[in-house]
């Protein structure tokens, strides 16, 4: 991961950690009920949670497994997830590293489960994480990546990116399904199953989130009001008086494992 850009992902979410924290979108939902039935986790799994933002998936895992590492880029996120979790005051087994998916700290094979969601549209080189995730999961180790999938069609795809981008500079990219398989086989992961979910957003609550003063909410909420139909017919965009009230995306889950044997 570049410097310059690893410098801006850190002031980024340390600026916007408690947001994250405090995120009712990001405390639960079927797609981490669904991570749970998928890797089957068992007091002997240790878990990798990388990019753990502020903690809710570290936390959703920690009471059925012997114990988590929950790693992210930035250190003030690190410390709210921390806190967050602390107060929470059911698990003690959650441990904190500070990490770069792209390079994690880590020896090989010290995972048996391993999960990453709303996190790799971060990621510079998401291959790079993949062959990562790779190296530190012991062989027959699973895994479990969740974040947003990218629509087929062109049009539609760029204007995602394009709102992304809007909303946080350090939106790298999203994926569509065909684009993940391929980089999870290049990285000789095994795809098992996938799933998607749609996730419906709160405009200013996401918006706010990220950081974007009423400047910036005010020429995101132009860009969507003034999109082509098809883009509001596949978000699913809902407003009120000119002011986007709610959005839809979709989440890709993507449920793989390393291979038992080379």
């Amino acid at each position: 991961m570049p410097s310059e850009f690893k410098d801006k992902v850190r002031e980024q979410f340390g600026r916007t950690a408690a947001g994250y924290v405090q995120s009712k979108g990001f405390a639960g939902g079927a797609d981490l009920e669904e991570a749970v039935r998928l890797l089957k986790p068992t007091p002997e799994d240790s878990l990798l949670d990388v990019a753990c933002g502020g903690g809710h998936t570290a936390l959703f895992f920690a009471p059925l497994v012997r114990s988590v590492v929950a790693s992210d880029l930035t250190m003030a996120m690190l410390k709210k997830a921390q806190e967050f979790i602390s107060e929470e005051g059911r698990v003690d087994n959650v441990m904190f590293r500070e990490a770069d998916a792209e390079d994690l700290p880590f020896p090989a094979g010290s995972f048996t489960m391993l999960t990453c969601r709303i996190a790799p549209h971060h990621f510079p080189d998401v291959p790079r994480a993949l062959r990562e995730f790779h190296r530190v999961l012991r062989r027959g180790g699973r895994l479990v990546i969740i974040d947003t999938l990218l629509p087929d069609d062109p049009e539609i795809a760029e204007f995602y990116q394009a709102m992304e981008k809007m909303r946080d500079p350090t939106h790298v990219r999203a994926y569509r399904r065909e684009e993940w398989t391929e980089m999870l086989q290049e990285a000789d992961l095994i795809l098992h199953e996938t799933r998607v979910f749609p996730k419906t957003h709160d405009f200013h609550d996401w918006a706010k989130r990220a950081g974007l003063k009423r400047e910036g909410i005010q020429n995101l909420n132009r860009f969507l009001m003034e999109a082509p139909e098809k883009v509001h017919d596949f978000f699913q965009i809902e407003t009120f008086a000119g002011e986007v009230e709610t959005y839809t995306d979709q989440k890709l889950l993507l449920y793989a494992s390393r291979p038992e044997k080379k």
